[in-house]
């Protein structure tokens, strides 16, 4: 038996999401399915991310075990014949047993992408949020500002989350702008149900002055969900990637606690 690593893109538009769920089709799903159909084993993925209905990824990990004889490296290439075209293996290869991608020490990399312009683009609508109305960046940078470093983020999550630490640190937070498209890429070590929507819906709001930045401050220290601004709508939001503290190389060091 072994265990396999696998990089993961997806166009979420048409996914209820990575985790299964009765409600619709899922990431997960589709995966488990090309999986066990490639090696004729009942496989189940375990995702590093579980990312909500309409998030995209460029780079999510997950992995699972298996006792097939594909190379691991060739198994990226044989399962994609198998998976929709929305879906994508970008990578594999072999880790140590116990390698666990949510129990790792790591890095996520997450985009929100908004579209400010008059008038809203059919080609952009599955990847951006559009906003009509002018954004001052320069305000909404100065409200960046405030959530770099190590924070308690309960005002900036979901009001549903049952996670009892919510405390995370961003290493970085960057706003830029290209023509008509506002990026905000943002790193940390991990992040809460909602949180990167939720901190692009409130920079939103200080760009277009419905807060002042130094609010931003103010809702950090209230810790209350109903201070901060809107959950922005998830097809914005990318999980660009997560890196983790020690390559996995399988039988070396895994770096995690199984």
């Amino acid at each position: 038996m072994k265990r396999i690593k696998l990089t993961v893109a997806y166009d979420g538009t048409d996914y209820c999401g990575w985790q299964i769920q009765k409600n619709g089709v899922t990431v997960e799903e589709v995966l488990n399915r090309a999986l066990s159909r490639l090696t004729g084993e009942r496989v189940t993925v375990t995702g590093a991310s579980r990312t909500d209905a309409g998030v995209h990824a460029r780079g999510n990990v997950a992995v699972f075990d298996t006792d097939t004889r594909i190379p691991a490296e060739r198994i990226a290439y044989a399962v994609n014949a198998l998976l929709p075209e929305d879906v994508v293996v970008v990578s594999s290869g072999e880790v140590p047993a116990g390698w666990h991608p949510r129990k790792c020490v790591s890095v996520k990399t997450y985009e929100y992408q908004i579209l400010n312009t008059e008038f809203p683009d059919p080609v952009r609508r599955r990847d951006t949020y559009f906003v009509s109305f002018p954004l001052d960046l320069e305000r909404m940078r100065q409200a960046a500002g405030y959530l770099k470093g190590e924070h308690d983020f309960k005002s900036f999550c979901s009001a549903h989350t049952t996670v009892q630490d919510t405390v995370r640190t961003i290493y970085e937070l960057d706003i830029k702008k290209e023509g008509d498209f506002i990026t905000i890429r943002v790193r940390g070590n991990g992040f809460l149900y909602n949180m990167v929507r939720i901190i692009a819906g409130t920079l939103a709001g200080v760009g277009r002055g419905y807060f002042e930045p130094r609010d931003v401050e103010r809702m950090l220290e209230e810790k209350d969900r109903t201070k901060a601004g809107v959950t922005a709508p998830p097809q914005g939001l990318t999980l660009v990637g997560i890196e983790y503290k020690k390559p996995e190389l399988a039988g070396g060091e895994s770096g995690c606690s199984a």
